[in-house]
């Protein structure tokens, strides 16, 4: 009975095994069809290339690769793919657009990190590596991103932020709907994302959740940023400053003795601790040369004592 018992157990983690490594590696990208046809408005040339390949460098070189060298992290399942591959090549400016939007498994969703340009500019850059690539602009103009406005009401009673987006077009005021909201809280090492991404209704209005006992400043002002995508209108971003966080009187992160901080700013034992390293270093060479000047003299004596 024992036995059978251990070679039920020893099967059963070998399925799951097999399925913890095999079925990533099934699993193809469900983009939406409405995702596929996107395209960018900024055109792919040398230069937003050469952008997306800083781009690229900082947040996709570690797990993807160079392109075309085959030296994506091999260790991970499923292994990232060299984007300058057939497969990869093969799929939709929308579709590597909503691959980095969204992420999976151990590829986080660049939409909270990098901005739309910057999004786009990395699949410019991926696109060099293909001769053959022919791209086809968006017909959104980037330039109506400037007509919108983008106001916010607190309902401190519920804990509601209410976004209105909205056009100023000539024929008069437009509401952006189902247009994609962002909304984030400026924190000292970047930004916190508030609730989750919303779409606005059909009035452009997005509400979140916004939490009572987020901290403020010494007056309670908390700095928002409220990012909005839209298929028409591209991406909006807009930097607001509301009384609505709990007051917080702290001392900023740069006001105190911090390893951080500037050099007069520095904490005290890290101070001490340099000027010890530098007098030991500068010790131990004025050693060093106090000996070589010493052997000099030794070996000038000995040659005026040879015969």
């Amino acid at each position: 009975m024992f036995r059978k018992n251990i070679s039920l157990r020893i099967t059963v983690t070998l399925i799951f095994t097999v399925l913890f490594y095999l079925l990533p590696l099934a699993q193809g990208w469900d983009v939406p069809a409405d995702k596929k046809e996107k395209n960018s408005y900024i055109k792919f040339d040398a230069a937003s290339s050469n952008e997306g390949e800083a781009i690229y460098t900082k947040n996709c070189l570690s797990c993807h690769g160079n392109p075309s060298k085959d030296n994506s992290m091999k260790s991970m399942k499923p292994v990232p793919p060299d984007l300058s591959s057939v497969k990869s090549q093969t799929l939709t400016d929308g579709e590597l657009f909503y691959i980095l939007n969204t992420g999976r498994g151990l590829m986080p969703s660049f939409k909270t990190v990098l901005s739309e340009n910057e999004r786009w500019k990395v699949i410019a850059y991926i696109r060099s590596f293909n001769k053959n690539y022919v791209q086809v602009l968006s017909k959104s103009d980037p330039t109506k991103s400037k007509l919108v406005k983008i106001s916010m009401v607190y309902d401190s009673i519920n804990g509601k932020l209410k976004v209105e987006v909205k056009a100023n077009e000539k024929t008069g005021i437009v509401p952006l709907k189902d247009a994609e909201v962002l909304l984030f809280a400026s924190r000292y090492f970047g930004k916190m994302q508030i609730d989750k991404t919303i779409r606005t209704d059909k009035d452009g209005i997005a509400v979140f959740n916004f939490s009572k006992d987020l901290p403020g400043d010494k007056t309670g002002n908390v700095d928002l940023i409220v990012t909005v995508n839209d298929e028409v209108y591209g991406e909006i971003v807009s930097l607001n400053k509301m009384k609505i966080g709990v007051p917080t009187d702290k001392p900023g992160l740069n006001e105190k003795r911090a390893i951080w901080n500037i050099n007069s700013k520095a904490p005290i034992w890290l101070i001490f601790l340099y000027l010890f390293g530098v007098l030991f270093v500068t010790a131990c060479l004025l050693y060093i040369i106090y000996g070589l000047v010493k052997l000099r003299k030794i070996g000038n004596n000995n040659k005026k004592q040879m015969p």
